[in-house]
């Protein structure tokens, strides 16, 4: 069978069982291209006229219909910005927005190239090799409180030669006395009532990286309360928090945030200037 015709009959098969997708594609044609090229070991730009062998990706198919298991795990493998990251269900599958604000450099926000970045709550590694990959000269450490993912984004800096310093860490619980130009994290951001409303293929995914309480901020809340301290003066918290925008609104109030996609919002330190202590004021003498 013709590999256009393998993906075709895959695609109607994907179809028929009314999967959900949202690990990387978003539709059955796409979902099955991936699991017929990639299971197949062939990459994507492939002559889809050459032959392929359908029993040679049977299992993966029967996998992704009967357990609804997503094709990155079963494929062991995540693309984000167009880099392949390895995955299992240690960690999340990679979809953050973050990495498209990594692509353009967080412009206009970032007034300068930051020094030193910190990927809080990494899991993969991903969106902390991609800043190096954004940033060059940058130092960047990745965080987490899970050793299994730790342990995945070392298999992926390790991939990718990428300079990342990885460390434990219960969001800044071991970073006191570290500041950084840029913050960036994806931290678990599902309430409890969509927790209890989640397709099955998301239940293949560590729990701990999805569920935040009842209003999806207990993370959020306590990411932005203790940025000040690790943040550069003038440095910029990048927080993702998916369709959480009016929650964080209504929790963060008094605070000017920026919001360069409708998932993602940033936080700017108070800069030099505007911290150094104003000269007291003279009082005119009396007369």
């Amino acid at each position: 069978m013709k590999l256009s015709a393998l993906i075709a009959q895959v695609e109607r098969r994907l179809r028929a069982a009314r999967l959900f997708y949202g690990h990387g594609t978003d539709n059955p044609h796409d979902e099955a291209a991936f699991l017929v090229l990639r299971g197949l070991g062939l990459p994507f730009d492939t002559d889809l006229a050459r032959e392929a062998d359908p029993k040679a990706i049977e299992k993966l198919i029967r996998a992704r219909i009967d357990q609804r298991i997503p094709a990155a795990y079963l494929l062991k493998e995540a693309w984000l910005a167009g880099t392949p990251f390895y995955v299992d269900r240690r960690v999340l599958v990679p979809r953050s927005h973050l990495a498209e604000l990594l692509g353009s450099r967080f412009e206009p926000w970032l007034a300068r190239t930051p020094r030193r970045i910190l990927d809080l709550c990494t899991g993969s590694g991903c969106l902390a090799i991609l800043a190096a990959r954004a940033f060059p000269r940058a130092q960047v450490d990745a965080s987490d409180l899970s050793i299994d993912a730790l342990d995945v984004a070392k298999l992926n800096v390790k991939k990718h030669a990428a300079g990342v310093r990885l460390l434990r860490s219960d969001l800044y619980e071991e970073l006191a006395g570290e500041r950084y130009d840029l913050i960036l994290t994806n931290p678990p951001y599902v309430t409890a009532g969509a927790m209890r409303r989640l397709p099955p293929e998301y239940r293949h995914e560590p729990r701990l990286a999805l569920a935040a309480g009842k209003d999806g901020l207990d993370l959020v809340r306590r990411i932005v309360e203790e940025a000040p301290a690790h943040l550069a003066p003038g440095g910029w918290l990048a927080c993702e928090v998916g369709d959480g925008r009016k929650a964080v609104e209504r929790a963060f109030r008094a605070l000017p945030l920026v919001w360069p996609k409708e998932e993602v919002f940033m936080l700017q330190a108070a800069s030099r200037a505007s911290v150094r202590r104003k000269p007291a004021r003279r009082h005119p003498a009396s007369a």
